[in-house]
């Protein structure tokens, strides 16, 4: 029971549109459900790191670890309003430029690490759904496990309905408004990280 209701409960808290989610569906707007697959890859690698903090760190370590990258989410909101504001200004170009795959995947795994809040969410949501049956340190790299897995599919989704809106307005002749709409996602992923609070 305990395991279920962890499952519908980080489902809904992944689901939710927040700086990683807007950074994926805004790449693959553009660039397509490939590049948008690689920027999950990209998402998922830096919260397998974050999870291992949360997971296996003492309070402590993962308290002090987070206070020491709250200066990183201030590069994370610049660079997404970076990224927001190039595309808003390429709405006139009709020239898409294409972008390697290490470089949609190093946009997503900084996107999701400029977030030190994260490590704190972790260690303070995962110990919840644990009991005292069986070893903590084990339900905890499993209920880990699970949540990655978890985001993994339900971002990949994102990605592949995200190229299906942009296919939907390449056939209606809107392929301009794709740099628009990925323009404003960046800039609401910037504003949120912006706006969260440490701690």
């Amino acid at each position: 029971m305990e395991i279920l209701a962890f499952i519908l409960v980080s489902v809904v808290i992944i689901i939710i549109p927040g700086p990683n989610v807007l950074v994926i569906v805004s790449t693959s707007i553009v660039q397509g459900k490939v590049r948008g697959l690689q920027t999950v890859a990209g998402t998922s690698t830096a919260m397998l790191i974050q999870l291992g903090i949360a997971a296996l760190g003492t309070s402590w370590f993962v308290s002090t670890m987070a206070n020491g990258l709250v200066w990183v989410k201030w590069l994370g909101v610049v660079y997404l309003l970076y990224l927001g504001l190039n595309h808003l200004l390429a709405i006139s170009n009709t020239f898409n430029t294409q972008i390697s795959a290490v470089c949609t995947f190093q946009r997503g795994f900084w996107v999701s690490l400029t977030n030190p809040k994260t490590i704190l969410f972790f260690s303070a949501f995962l110990p919840q759904f644990t009991s005292t049956a069986i070893s903590y340190q084990l339900q905890i790299v499993m209920l880990s496990l699970i949540f990655w897995l978890l985001a993994v599919a339900l971002d990949s989704g994102y990605a592949l309905l995200a190229d299906k809106l942009s296919s939907t307005l390449r056939i209606k002749g809107l392929a301009n408004y794709q740099h628009g709409v990925s323009g404003v996602l960046y800039l609401g992923a910037g504003t949120i990280l912006a706006t969260t609070k440490h701690g």
